[in-house]
């Protein structure tokens, strides 16, 4: 008996060419049309799969939202729930900050330590203890069929955490999918992370 889980963060909220911002939990933007695409794309690589899928799990906001709709329009599937501990982190005084700033103010030591371990930058709050034991509540339950879980970048990383898998980068791009295998012993296998269709 196996477990396939998938995690994946929305698509893009900003056209190409656009500056960056750090955007979280305090803003709830939806997707614009390049996440449209990327949104469905997923859905179509899910249905090429025969992936037999037992639910879809999704984050609060708009653009998880959209994404988890998309995707389970594709599957002909509704979203069966939407978390909060699958919402995005709080960045705090960064928050819709030119990434640029956020950079200067915080440094790059801060972000390769965000980025490559999950330690947040003084201010932001991410209910990092919260939401490993979700994950790792979640990834604890029985059953077989595959999961998608529809998350944002700062929240997905956990998941890793949460099963003391590291990685160069626990960054997601948008758009982009990571993959597990849960065995019925319990044996763990990370199959792929950032993989974007």
């Amino acid at each position: 008996m196996t477990r396939r889980i998938f995690i994946v963060r929305h698509g893009n909220t900003f056209e190409s060419g656009a500056q960056a911002r750090r955007i979280g939990a305090g803003t709830d933007i939806p997707l614009v049309a390049s996440g449209r695409v990327q949104a469905d794309r997923l859905g179509a690589w899910f249905a090429g799969q025969s992936i037999a899928i037992r639910h879809i799990f999704s984050g609060p906001l708009q653009r998880a939202r959209e994404t988890a709709e998309r995707i389970g329009g594709t599957l002909g599937k509704s979203v069966d729930a939407f978390l909060p501990w699958l919402n995005e982190i709080d960045h705090g005084p960064d928050e819709g900050l030119p990434e640029t700033e956020v950079l200067a103010r915080i440094g790059a030591d801060a972000i390769a330590a965000w980025d490559e371990q999950a330690i947040a930058p003084r201010h932001w709050r991410v209910d990092a203890e919260e939401r490993i034991a979700a994950w790792r509540t979640y990834f604890a339950e029985e059953g077989e069929g595959a999961d998608i879980l529809v998350t944002s970048n700062g929240a997905a990383r956990f998941a890793l955490v949460a099963l003391g898998l590291p990685l160069a980068s626990l960054k997601l791009r948008t758009g982009a999918f990571g993959e597990l295998t849960i065995e019925a012993g319990g044996q763990i296998d990370l199959r792929r992370w950032d993989f974007r269709p």
